[in-house]
């Protein structure tokens, strides 16, 4: 069984920046897809940025060029630097790993961005 434990997320204004990070205990052997996704109040669940075993990734239009997600496999853990936040990126970030028969969602943390 792996567990997803996200941190990182707060309040910041317009602008500023954030580092989300979520670190996976138990095996990941069988994941071979990492991702960030998000929900706004009253919103569904959007995808964010995910990247592949391989390395490859995939960023949503709203945050291209202002997010970068990596990874560090000697710490099993996904990570999102977000930039040049905006009012609308206010959501809980969720991360999600999957590969296989395993789909794994953290807790979710909270991002607040203030005008």
């Amino acid at each position: 069984q792996v567990q997803l434990v996200e941190s990182g997320g707060g309040l910041v204004r317009a602008g500023g920046s954030l580092r989300l990070s979520c670190a996976a205990s138990g095996s990941i052997i069988s994941i071979n897809y990492m991702g960030w996704y998000r929900q706004a109040p009253g919103k569904q669940r959007e995808l964010v940025a995910h990247i592949f075993s391989g390395g490859s990734t995939n960023y949503a239009d709203f945050v291209k060029g202002r997010f970068t997600i990596s990874r560090d496999n000697a710490k099993n853990t996904l990570y999102l630097q977000m930039s040049s936040l905006k009012p609308e990126d206010t959501a809980v970030y969720y991360c999600h790993f999957a590969g296989g028969r395993a789909n794994y969602w953290g807790q979710g943390t909270q991002v607040t961005v203030s005008s």
